[in-house]
């Protein structure tokens, strides 16, 4: 047997005792993906997968997949609510995407983000918004965007018991102040870019997700700390790997960045199928005497 078919069989939450057994990525287990479990997970430099959802049923499948961490990201402004960016996403929004995906899950760690607004006048918002998302919505973590900036409100988050994924690099919520553009380019910039990451470790984060960053100084960073490091156009060396999963299954229309894989054509399974069925609606097959109750 296989060390990846050991993992299917019995994954992290189930009761195998085997290094393999206690793999993140796989199948169902017996009770929710923790923190500890991503500690461990970084210890055997297992790499994982995390992929965003933002209802019950998008994340009731990559559940059953065996995805292990499930974000609800403020991306859900873009690709969920229509928003042109992440910026207008409400606390109140989160909260009720949190929860549903939370409602849909029953392994995975469902980390859900701070939007733009909740946390940056300091420590105390920040406190105030997290403890909303994880006792109204029932998440098992937040995130956070910012380094040595959000260094305060990632300590009291932790100090508080709730744990915190940090987020450095490109910032969507920034995205009036810094574009949409690689960052860490040239010295000064890779260099502000580690001190962000050793202050969201030194912070108490329990993981760094690294946006739009060279691969070598993310290869770099992941070195550096004991913390996860998760990569979004990043390189291959990071410890995890998080796509957009409405990217990901090409639902989402318009070109796709270039660290964008996609591994189904959704938009246009959907759109054939609407098709299909407007057609035979029209065309008068549908319903059929097979789909008619008598």
């Amino acid at each position: 047997m296989t060390q990846l078919q050991a993992a299917h069989q019995t994954p992290a939450g189930g009761t195998g005792a085997t290094h393999a057994t206690n793999a993140l990525y796989g199948g169902k287990g017996t009770r929710r993906i923790t923190v500890r479990d991503i500690a461990t997970a970084k210890e055997r430099g297992e790499k994982w997968p995390m992929l965003t959802a933002y209802d019950a049923m998008t994340a009731s499948v990559f559940d059953e997949a065996g995805i292990p961490v499930i974000l609800v990201g403020d991306s859900a402004g873009n690709c969920h609510l229509g928003y042109e960016s992440t910026v207008p996403v409400t606390l109140d929004e989160m909260t009720m995407l949190s929860a549903a995906v939370v409602r849909g899950t029953g392994r995975a760690l469902v980390v859900g983000d701070l939007p733009f607004g909740s946390y940056q006048e300091g420590p105390v918002q920040a406190l105030r918004s997290a403890t909303r998302l994880v006792k109204e919505a029932g998440v098992g973590a937040v995130k956070l965007e910012g380094g040595e900036r959000s260094h305060r409100q990632i300590e009291l988050l932790v100090e508080s018991g709730i744990p915190v994924m940090a987020h450095i690099g490109l910032t969507p919520q920034s995205v009036n102040s810094m574009g949409y553009r690689v960052q860490g380019r040239g010295e000064e910039a890779a260099q502000q870019l580690l001190r962000d990451a050793k202050a969201v470790q030194d912070a108490g984060a329990f993981a760094v997700v690294l946006e739009l960053v060279p691969a070598e100084l993310a290869a770099e960073v992941t070195r550096m700390l004991q913390i996860a490091t998760v990569g979004i156009g990043a390189g291959p060396e990071t410890d995890a790997q998080v796509l957009v999963w409405t990217d990901m299954l090409g639902l989402t229309g318009g070109r796709m960045p270039k660290f964008v894989k996609q591994y189904a054509n959704l938009r246009e399974v959907m759109g054939n199928a609407a098709k299909a069925f407007a057609e035979d609606v029209t065309g008068g097959t549908f319903p059929a005497e097979e789909h008619s109750v008598h």
